[in-house]
This record gives C-alpha cells, sequence and structure tokens, in this order.
C-alpha cells in the first residue's frame, strides 16, 4: 500500500488518529442505524414472503403494493433526505481514511466496501423495483409475462425485468435482507475497531505500570547502571 495512502506511522494512540471516538465515526453508524430502522419498518411485510410457508394470498400482494407505492411516490424531500444520509456516510468514511492509519485501512476500508456493496443492492435491486411497483407493470395490459420472458424482457423497463409479481416483490424482501446484514457488519466493524482499540489502550496502560514499577526489569537495570 503507497504510502501518501496510509500512515504507517501512526497509531491509535497519535493525536491525530481518527479512531471509534471521533465524529466521523458518529457520520457512519447515524446513517446506517437510519437505514436499518427503515428496513425494520419493511420487515413485517417480508415476513410473509420469505420466512413463512403459508399461501400468500392476493389481498396481502395488493396491501404490499400500495404499500411500496406509497413510499415510492412520496414527496421529492423523502428522496431527498435519504440521498443526503447516503452522503453523510460516505463522508463519515472519507475522513475517516484520509491519511488513514493500519487500524482504519483494516476496519473502515472493510465498513467502505460493504456499504458500497449496500448501496449498490439499494440501487439495482430495490429502486428498480419501486419503479416497477409504482408503474403498475402488472396491472397494465400491455405486460404479459409469458411474450416478456421470449423477447427478453419487459417494455416497461426496458427490457430488465421479466420476473412476474409475486416473484419482484420476493427479490426485493430478499434484496432488504442482504441490505440489512450488510448494514449490520458495518456495525460490527466499527465495534471490532472500539474493541481493538481499547484492548490497545490497556496493554499501553499494562507497560507504563511495569516500567513505572520498583521492581520492574527496565527499573533495575536503570539502578544498576547508575
Amino acid at each position: 500500500m503507497p504510502d501518501k495512502w496510509v500512515d504507517w506511522n501512526k497509531t491509535t494512540l497519535s493525536k491525530d488518529y481518527r479512531g471509534s471516538a471521533s465524529f466521523a465515526t458518529f457520520m457512519i453508524i447515524g446513517p446506517t442505524c437510519f437505514f436499518l430502522g427503515i428496513l425494520f419498518a419493511f420487515f413485517p411485510y417480508d415476513f410473509p414472503l420469505l420466512w413463512t410457508k403459508e399461501p400468500i394470498t392476493t389481498a396481502y400482494l395488493d396491501q404490499l403494493e400500495t404499500h411500496l407505492k406509497f413510499i415510492h411516490q412520496s414527496p421529492p424531500l423523502i428522496a431527498r433526505l435519504l440521498s443526503i444520509m447516503v452522503g453523510v456516510g460516505f463522508l463519515g468514511f472519507f475522513i475517516k481514511l484520509f491519511r488513514a492509519s493500519e487500524s482504519n485501512m483494516l476496519f473502515d476500508g472493510a465498513s467502505l466496501v460493504l456499504y458500497l456493496i449496500g448501496v449498490g443492492v439499494y440501487v439495482a435491486n430495490i429502486v428498480k423495483g419501486l419503479r416497477l411497483v409504482s408503474a403498475g407493470a402488472w396491472h397494465d395490459s400491455e405486460f404479459d409475462l409469458a411474450s416478456a420472458t421470449k423477447r427478453g424482457g419487459d417494455p416497461l423497463t426496458g427490457g430488465e425485468i421479466i420476473l412476474g409479481r409475486e416473484d419482484s416483490l420476493k427479490v426485493m424482501s430478499a434484496s432488504n435482507t442482504i441490505l440489512a446484514l450488510v448494514l449490520v457488519g458495518v456495525l460490527v466493524l466499527q465495534a471490532g475497531q472500539w474493541y481493538a482499540e481499547r484492548k490497545d489502550s490497556e496493554e499501553y496502560e499494562k507497560l507504563e505500570k511495569m516500567e513505572k514499577s520498583p521492581s520492574s526489569p527496565t527499573t533495575e537495570k536503570t539502578k544498576k547502571k547508575q
């Protein structure tokens, strides 16, 4: 790793070290918990699709579609707030990884990779699914699953979505679960950084006590020299 990206002399005890107690960490944890809260609100809708063997009724699918349409057709301010929260998370990562230490590269670098995966899942699966639901593709007279599969896609989505109504909603629910696991991984890595810093601090304090104690080997050597 080039020295311009990593400061190998910086440790968890350095003054300019941006660790778990820095404001940048809260810029990462805040949006992550915010998005986990949103996903938790989706869980009652996702649970019957993925985690039960009971048959899915048409009334339930209609209710889920109504819920998703309401979210996707919300005022533009909501989408802007979501984009701002995503940007705040990225800003926190960039602050911590500027002239990063080895600990930053390990924990914050891995967290950034997971965060990027989460954004990719959101854009590739969830946003496209919301657009499809909001457009009412399955209730449109032009939508025909059999013919769309033969042609290689549905014309309403540029030839990308060829799944039926229930399968598409299951893909969205599975994407929510994957996104939640990825975001939990970010929190676990940030907690791991805090734990590693705590262990480093404890070891440093032990070394200081050993050096200051009269019976320590270092003190005896200095006395002999004197």
